[in-house]
């Protein structure tokens, strides 16, 4: 269950976001991505918690899993 991934119209522009702080989901993820690791991110960014690394990365299979599938041709 992603519980720590929340999305609000007036956070962040609706962005994914980790328990409604203005640190998003996309952000923690350029962090992994630009080769951080978990406990260097964990040190520049105390308010974060490991589980809310753990889930931005499951938030982000899903995400990929749900776009990966080819979309049914259009009829017509």
């Amino acid at each position: 269950m992603l519980d720590r991934i929340t999305v609000n119209p007036d956070v962040c522009m609706g962005q994914p976001t980790i328990r409604g702080m203005r640190i998003t989901v996309s952000f923690v993820l350029k962090q992994i991505a630009s080769g951080q690791g978990v406990r260097e991110i964990l040190e520049a960014y105390p308010e974060l918690e490991e589980e809310d690394i753990r889930q931005a990365v499951e938030y982000a299979a899903w995400l990929a899993g749900e776009y990966s599938r080819p979309l049914p041709s259009s009829v017509g």
